[in-house]
């Protein structure tokens, strides 16, 4: 396990050396007013974002040596406001991963959303836990909610506890959409009950097996961030979630050509400090 952990650290710091030669080096956040950049699949920037402290009031941020921790403010509040939250249900303290760099761009660990400061991975384990000491948030190892075979949960990780966190993600204010391993939709669709309009905001994406990643919409007044599709009416629950499964049969296409440079807008390079030739 500690090998696994410092093989990931080493990998993730290699490619932090080739966004450093390719966008220029991460530097300090952007100062001025905030400005969101560019967005979805494009990818983007931010000038004005403001960090997540290492600690707060029921979370806790982890794997500091290889994730960012910096977002639009209303990111940080939802974070914020989610662990409150979460507490105030009977859930642990938030485990929180990637949220953006300092000026947004391209993540090290290779993340194509993760670019404008509107975007955070929560961990799902939600066994009870106090709050961890340094060593271990960066030594921690989520466990999977998913069987090795992609088609179900794993019992021994589910409970009503995560269907309740994830329930509180999807109706924080500001919530675009949440993404998530298909198998925890799956169980979702099969297990709750009541109100389930949330459901709709809850999409299947790929891995997405130990956390969920939790997408927040352009806050009003940024003209130049890009505003997604809604997710579409229902709960999810229906062909478009079999699909998932679909694909887990079907042969793998043999690779594709590399794919090219991802071209950012071109106020993010002048952001960054650096040309976009």
């Amino acid at each position: 396990m500690i090998f696994l952990r410092l093989l990931l650290i080493g990998l993730a710091l290699l490619a932090a050396r080739a966004a450093v030669a390719q966008y220029g080096p991460i530097g300090p956040p952007a100062p001025g007013p905030l400005h969101i950049i560019g967005g979805g699949k494009n990818g983007g920037c931010i000038a004005g974002a403001v960090s997540l402290p290492d600690q707060g009031e029921w979370y806790q941020t982890i794997h500091g040596k290889i994730s960012n921790f910096w977002g639009a403010p209303v990111t940080i509040q939802g974070i914020q406001l989610l662990a409150q939250k979460a507490h105030a249900n009977g859930l642990p303290p938030l485990l929180i991963e990637d949220i953006s760099r300092p000026r947004g761009g391209p993540m090290p660990g290779g993340h194509v959303s993760h670019m404008v400061g509107l975007d955070v991975d929560v961990a799902l384990d939600m066994h009870m836990r106090g709050y961890l000491s340094e060593g271990q948030r960066e030594s921690i190892q989520i466990a999977s909610l998913v069987r090795p075979d992609a088609r179900g949960i794993e019992p021994s990780m589910w409970g009503e506890p995560v269907e309740r966190l994830l329930s509180l993600a999807a109706t924080l204010p500001g919530v675009d959409r949440l993404l998530v391993n298909a198998a925890i939709k799956q169980q979702l669709c099969r297990t709750v009950t009541g109100d389930r309009s949330w459901l709709r905001f809850v999409r299947p994406w790929y891995d997405h097996s130990a956390h969920m990643h939790i997408e927040f919409r352009c806050p009003p007044g940024q003209a130049d961030c890009v505003v997604r599709a809604p997710p579409p009416p229902g709960d999810g629950c229906d062909e478009t979630l079999q699909w998932w499964f679909d694909q887990l049969n079907a042969p793998k296409p043999p690779p594709g050509p590399p794919r090219p440079p991802l071209r950012l807008p071109e106020a993010c390079y002048v952001l960054f400090g650096r040309s976009s030739g």
